[in-house]
């Protein structure tokens, strides 16, 4: 392949994460980055420089910029966190949100990303003339929903709801009547009398979550990368899946495998590296399945000592070939 050896200037991007559902420290890509920086510096003499505190897009996005105004091209820009078939995670952070009233229809929506190129859409609408005390809501609290889920938003609306919109009793005595309950098993009872409290009220709102690819998101991404990343440099990403090849079926919904599934960049692409290389023109790489911090580390090193190994996903350019 085309691409510099030795490297004499680095560039590493830890992406942080915080789950609280999880025990994992935030923080471990940066360990990982420490090994890497080290390596680099002991076996190259290369000039190594760090991003730091990446919790979002916005954030890479931001000191990217910078670095690129700064600095000039790298010969490796590596990522070492989270991911997925559609490259690098992040949690999902707003990036655009809006709010309006035309005539009697109120309209908030937002857009956000947790890997760039997909887009995750929230909307709200409502009628304004239906409930004066939900519309005097949405208008002075719609920014509060900026860092909230699509589900968050939901529970909260659905609890004001429930607070001053009346019931239609005719429908709660047609489902939830002491007769109706008494038919029900017990411990059916309080599902029923939740489910009544949804169908006998009339919906203020209507909310629509959804994930779509947004090309303008992807070849901001893009953009950022060939202003890092030199012509004959590598782009590495140390992170679950992005050598791995694309299920060939068609994108569940619910799972990440919108990007190499697109026509972005002439795709589909086998990978999200072959997506990357094809979309940047650098030599792109990445493991092939599900990493862990340590084979990150040991995967990195190993192509840059020019040792065989498996399960690494390598995309030349100028042939489009992989090895």
């Amino acid at each position: 392949m085309n691409v510099r050896q030795p490297p004499r200037r680095v560039l590493l991007v830890p992406l942080l994460s915080r789950d609280p559902r999880a025990n994992e420290n935030p923080r471990w890509s940066e360990q990982s980055a420490r090994i890497v920086k080290a390596f680099y510096r002991n076996r190259f003499n290369a000039a190594v420089t760090q991003l730091h505190d990446i919790w979002s897009w916005s954030d890479y996005y931001r000191q990217a910029e910078h670095m690129a105004r700064q600095s000039p091209p790298f010969d490796r820009v590596v990522f070492i966190g989270h991911g997925g078939f559609d490259g690098p995670v992040l949690k999902s952070a707003m990036y655009w949100q809006d709010f309006k009233i035309a005539g009697d229809e109120g309209h908030f929506i937002k857009f956000s990303e947790a890997q760039p190129g997909l887009k995750k859409v929230v909307s709200v609408t409502y009628n304004t003339e239906k409930n004066r005390e939900f519309s005097d809501f949405m208008v002075s609290r719609w920014p509060e929903f900026a860092p909230m889920k699509s589900n968050d938003i939901q529970r909260l609306l659905k609890g004001l709801e429930k607070q001053i919109q009346p019931l239609d009793r005719s429908c709660y005595a047609l489902y939830c009547s002491p007769d109706q309950l008494a038919a029900v098993a017990e411990n059916q009872r309080e599902a029923r009398l939740n489910l009544c409290e949804l169908i006998c009220r009339e919906p203020l709102f209507e909310l629509k979550a959804s994930t779509e690819v947004s090309q303008e998101r992807f070849f901001h991404f893009i953009k950022s990368l060939n202003a890092l990343a030199a012509t004959d440099g590598l782009i590495f990403f140390g992170t679950c899946n992005p050598g791995s090849a694309a299920p060939d079926k068609e994108p569940d919904p619910y799972e990440t495998e919108f990007l190499i599934n697109s026509d972005l960049a002439n795709g589909p692409h086998m990978s999200y590296v072959h997506l990357v290389s094809a979309a940047t023109g650098r030599a792109t790489a990445g493991p092939i399945g599900q990493s862990s911090a340590e084979d990150i580390v040991n995967r990195l090193i190993m192509l840059e000592t020019h040792r065989p190994q498996y399960y690494l996903c390598i995309v030349d350019p100028a042939t489009k070939m992989s090895n």
